[in-house]
């Protein structure tokens, strides 16, 4: 693709970001979890359902808001959590932040952004970020974090289950961004960071500090971003169960939702410890390799919760999510939303805050006439009535 050429996809922007970015800081974000089976498969598998087509239907008024996490959402979709997403621009999560709050949709703020929760909270007080938080095993820090969060206005806390044990990225590996650092790879990993000088200056020199800006306190002496590698390696704790998840419930007032869910029975059991959302999500194929494909499960999960409650929690999707056409699969499978997570880092690094702005306003189109070629005016008319023998396709 020529550097000339408008993107249109998010492919497109995937491929900006592939120039724009050192190789080591793309293959983090682009990349998997071993052999990159399911990071693939979640994007395929949306390929084989199909949408049904409807012709003669009023379709000159389509709305696609709603109401949810207690928010008005212009559309069904949320900015997921992106650790190290301050890699991919200056200041990155604050941009991204200010992008999908314009559009009238949240951002998740990641335990380990570089930004701080204060910091991109003060970028759009008006509507404030989501958090992300990893159940570390030191929980009185988790409740510093807690607090900081609720200081900076957040109300809707988002709480990762699926990093038992991290799972082995090969291409970090491989580029020396993860693991011994020899001093083969110390200068391998220099030259690929200088052939990129548009990325040192906009990042490496003017975004900085470039450090854990929710893990400072933690770690009060790291000057930079290996600084902190040691003590987060340690802090993921491999003790959380259903138990852990009870006495967090007790310490955040807020909403909760569990991301990670990927089996019918664990969503039963989210359902009993009160959550007020279930987020679907194989972390992006960079956990368990060869899990199913998010979007798989999503039918089986709405199905189980419909049936526990009577007043089930907002199910959403993380995983794979390209375009508004997938937006459209998800929800007539069940999602009250959808997540976007590699999409809006490509867009991010490829353009910054324009890029976004430029991805959700492309995104929002190709639902609306995505919903319109269905026959469909509002998101709640969205079920598999409008797809065509998806079962059998997935």
């Amino acid at each position: 693709m020529s550097k000339f050429i408008e993107p249109a996809t998010a492919e497109d922007y995937r491929e900006l970001a592939r120039r724009r970015l050192p190789r080591q800081i793309f293959d983090y974000l682009d990349g998997g979890s071993y052999q990159e089976l399911t990071r693939f498969n979640n994007e395929s598998a949306f390929a084989a359902i199909r949408l049904r087509q409807r012709v003669l239907t009023d379709v000159s008024s389509i709305d696609l808001s709603c109401q949810r996490a207690g928010q008005p959402f212009a559309l069904p979709i949320a900015l997921g959590p992106v650790g190290l997403a301050g890699l991919m621009a200056r200041r990155g999560e604050v941009q991204a932040h200010r992008a999908a709050a314009s559009k009238g949709i949240s951002f998740c703020a990641s335990t380990v952004s570089l930004c701080s929760v204060e910091e991109i909270a003060r970028a759009h007080p008006q509507r404030p970020p989501w958090f992300q938080l990893y159940l570390m095993k030191d929980r009185d820090y988790v409740k510093r974090l807690l607090q900081r969060a609720s200081d900076s206005g957040v109300e809707t806390l988002v709480v990762t289950v699926d990093l038992a044990r991290l799972g082995s990225r090969y291409r970090d590996i491989r580029n020396g961004f993860d693991g011994p650092q020899s001093l083969a790879k110390r200068w391998a990993r220099i030259k690929d960071i200088a052939s990129h000088p548009g990325w040192v200056w906009d990042v490496a020199v003017k975004g900085k500090p470039l450090v854990f800006g929710n893990l400072s306190e933690a770690v009060p002496d790291a000057s930079s971003l290996p600084d902190f590698k040691q003590w987060v390696d340690g802090q993921f704790d491999a003790s959380v169960n259903w138990q852990t998840l009870g006495w967090l419930r007790q310490q955040w007032q807020g909403r909760l939702f569990i991301k990670g869910v990927m089996d019918a029975d664990d969503a039963k059991r989210a359902v009993a410890c009160d959550v007020d959302g279930i987020i679907v999500s194989n972390h992006g194929g960079r956990q368990l390799d060869s899990v199913a494909p998010s979007i798989t499960k999503l039918a089986e999960i709405r199905k189980v919760v419909d049936e526990q409650t009577k007043t089930p929690p907002e199910i959403w999707l993380d995983g794979g999510v390209r375009s508004g056409l997938d937006v459209a699969k998800a929800m007539a499978l069940g999602a009250d939303g959808c997540l976007l997570g590699r999409a809006w880092a490509f867009a991010l690094a490829a353009r910054g805050e324009r890029g976004v702005r430029e991805l959700l306003a492309r995104l929002e189109n190709e639902l609306t006439v995505a919903m319109a070629l269905m026959g469909v005016t509002r998101l709640s008319e969205l079920g598999t009535d409008n797809l065509d023998s998806w079962e059998h396709n997935l």
